[in-house]
């Protein structure tokens, strides 16, 4: 986007929004006026840190800011995930009670592929050569039952020091309840072992369950060194282009966390990518009167969707990452390594623009999950490509721009679209080059709706009550074509929507949620012991957040179940002292909750426990960033010319002659398709059987016949 007049430069104490997508970089900055100023930047997956800081001088250089004012960077980062994925993270030792050596092989007795008996699960992140066992023994209830043989311990220490091991993950039996072993064996290994990551599960999940513990505290060690190298190594470079602000780091959860925080608990970002376009959605959404939405980021690589109801982001802790899968559901589990920590609940398929298209053995044309990713990128982009991939098919149907995208920055070849598609999927097909490409178009947006379906239909919502609000570069091409599929009426394209999720960085609050075990029956327990729990919980929370001038809002929750039930239900608890009144009333609200999820409940026949006790922390960012009112359009760039161009909707209607017009251009009274609304960091496709107006917050608000 272009420069802004001079009175809006020298910017002071500004913040910037990164996201790194697996073919651009998104940097993203809002003035105190409204005006927004956006890079994209190509992806470079040998140092992600160097994409950053260019788009970084991009941006400040064209609209006259100053480096050394930056205050805040804000930044999603893929680095964990991609650890996990590409089996890349550290040599992890594994450090438990002796005879629970197994406990990651044994897992749960779940196959998540029915009909495959020689099905193999993933290998445990920490072999079985290296996970050793200490002779301690800690109670149910915090007992010590056996000494820790610290003698043992040093021994241990001593021989992991002369072998390769970069980290070290210890959970120790019962640990959350007392975890006074486990502390004196993480004081022995950091002492012994300077330089190597180590972790403990009662820093990271004091909570019980023995399999997602370790698991979690595993996958903490696994990705601990690539984290802290990665994020110390941008902070470096940051600090040598005379950037002195601080850098923050999207959780998994939503919230916005420094890189202190993080490097000790690395595993809070393994879906921190997805995260924050979701919370963008919801604040956006919820000022321009959306609050039932289902968004849609479909971005180079991958297409995400996720749900909002009531203006709240959906979130869970029963997730899998790795082994081919990443989901939050409770049914189809044992594909992964599971991570109990708090993630926004988004569904994932291979679906983006990048995503190669081939066909198989029966002859159907296929899309994804490979994707040409940022290099060397599809065939029309000239840079090396050689397979056909979603936006080739895209470009020749003339939904992108046929000379360049990101403004002129990523140059397109139309030709060489049209013969890698008709080399390897119309002429193997017969087809017309055209009706394939308008195949692939619509074969990519039905991959997309099964990521729809898997947060709503499967979990009993209709999508036809709910608005599709699509982002990402590719979101506005796909969205019109996949709202109709699944009948929803509405489309809701935000500003900036090919950059939306590092938009949404800068609209998430800073945050941070500490957890401890508390299992016993609610009718032993005195209010003043829960309170008192509450408060260490609240000082720990406060101590990690730090001496900050913006006020912090405190939450509680207390995790509840039935006796003998396996799942716990999440029931928010007063922040006061609590007296034996609050606890009736918190037991009342988990029957209520437990009717709603389940359909039934108990009605005090049966003892209620409580098993976990949460604080959430939230520090609300001052938003003088223009994202209070309306009128988001005002600054910037002014609207460009209309221009117009053959577009093909398909063999029922042909090459249409388009208009091309910019969002300002759109107006706010609805205008009849087709029209391709073109901007610097993405695309919309009105189709013919559409409407399409601006609302008064700069959303395309596209309805859907």
């Amino acid at each position: 986007m272009g420069a802004w007049p001079e009175e809006r430069r020298g910017t002071v104490g500004y913040r910037i929004g990164a996201d790194i997508g697996g073919t651009f970089t998104d940097i993203v900055f809002v003035a105190s006026s409204g005006s927004i100023a956006t890079q994209k930047v190509p992806s470079t997956p040998d140092d992600y840190g160097r994409a950053i800081l260019e788009g970084i001088r991009r941006l400040t250089t064209a609209n006259g800011l100053a480096l050394g004012d930056l205050a805040e960077l804000l930044h999603a980062s893929t680095i964990a995930t991609n650890v996990i994925l590409e089996n890349k993270g550290a040599r992890t030792a594994l450090i438990t009670t002796e005879g629970f050596r197994d406990v990651l092989e044994l897992r749960r007795i779940r196959v998540p592929r029915l009909y495959e008996p020689l099905y193999e699960k993933p290998p445990p992140l920490a072999p079985r050569r290296l996970r050793f066992e200490v002779r301690e023994r800690i109670g149910p209830k915090g007992q010590v039952l056996v000494a820790l043989d610290t003698e043992s311990v040093r021994r241990l220490a001593d021989q992991l020091e002369t072998t390769d091991i970069e980290a070290v993950a210890v959970a120790l039996l019962h640990s959350y309840v007392n975890p006074i072993h486990e502390e004196m064996v993480g004081a022995i290994l950091r002492e012994r072992l300077p330089g190597r990551f180590v972790t403990l599960s009662a820093e990271v999940l004091p909570e019980i369950r023995e399999y997602e513990r370790t698991s979690t505290t595993v996958i903490n060690a696994y990705i601990g060194p690539a984290v802290k190298h990665y994020l110390g190594s941008l902070q470096g470079q940051l600090a040598g282009a005379g950037v002195a602000g601080r850098l923050l780091v999207m959780q998994s959860s939503g919230g916005i966390l420094d890189i202190a925080s993080i490097m000790q608990r690395p595993a809070q970002i393994v879906e921190s990518g997805p995260a924050a376009g979701v919370i963008g959605a919801a604040h956006i959404g919820r000022l321009a009167g959306y609050r039932n939405i289902i968004t849609l980021d479909m971005g180079g690589t991958t297409a995400k969707a996720s749900l909002i109801e009531n203006g709240e982001v959906v979130r869970t802790d029963e997730y899998e990452v790795g082994g081919g899968i990443s989901l939050s559901s409770r049914l189809a589990k044992g594909g992964g390594y599971a991570l109990k920590l708090p993630v926004i609940d988004v569904s994932e398929v291979g679906a983006g623009g990048g995503s190669i298209v081939w066909i198989d053995q029966a002859g159907s044309i296929k899309v994804g999950p490979r994707s040409a990713g940022a290099v060397p990128g599809p065939a029309c982009y000239g840079a090396g490509g050689t397979e056909p991939t979603v936006t080739d098919a895209n470009v020749l149907l003339g939904y992108l721009n046929s000379t360049g995208l990101a403004g002129g920055r990523v140059p397109i070849d139309v030709g060489k679209a049209q013969s890698v598609l008709d080399r390897d999927i119309a002429r193997p097909l017969n087809q017309n080059v055209k009706d394939a490409a308008f195949g692939i178009h619509r074969l990519a947006t039905t991959v997309m709706m099964r990521a729809v379906k898997a947060v709503s239909t499967y979990r009993g919502r209709d999508p036809r009550e709910f608005t599709l609000f699509a982002f990402g570069g590719n979101g506005g091409v796909h969205a019109v074509e996949l709202a109709r599929q699944l009948q929803m009426r509405r489309v809701v394209v935000p500003l900036v929507a090919g950059a939306f999720s590092a938009l949404g960085l800068l609209l998430a609050n800073m945050e941070l949620t500490l957890s401890q075990a508390f299992l016993r029956p609610l009718s032993g327990a005195s209010g003043e012991e829960i309170t008192a729990a509450f408060h260490d919980l609240e000082k720990r929370v406060l101590a990690e957040l730090g001496q900050r001038n913006e006020p912090v809002r405190l939450s509680w929750y207390a995790d509840m179940r039935y006796s003998g039930q396996a799942f716990e239900l999440r029931i928010p608890v007063e922040r006061e002292a609590l007296t034996r009144k609050h606890l009736r009333i918190i037991a009342a609200r988990f029957e209520q909750e437990h009717q709603t999820t389940y359909g039934h409940r108990q009605f005090g026949e049966v003892v209620t426990e409580l098993v976990t006790l949460r604080v959430t922390g939230v520090v609300e960012p001052d938003r003088r960033d223009g994202f209070a009112g309306k009128n988001l359009l005002r600054g910037g760039v002014q609207g460009q010319a209309e221009t117009r161009r053959l577009v093909y909707f398909g063999p029922n209607v042909g090459d249409l002659e388009t208009p091309v017009i910019d969002r300002r251009s759109l107006g706010t009274e609805p205008q009849s398709g087709p029209i391709i609304v073109e901007e610097y960091e993405s695309t919309i496709v009105i189709p013919p059987d559409a409407t399409a107006c601006l609302d008064d917050f700069g959303n395309v608000v596209v309805d859907v016949e």
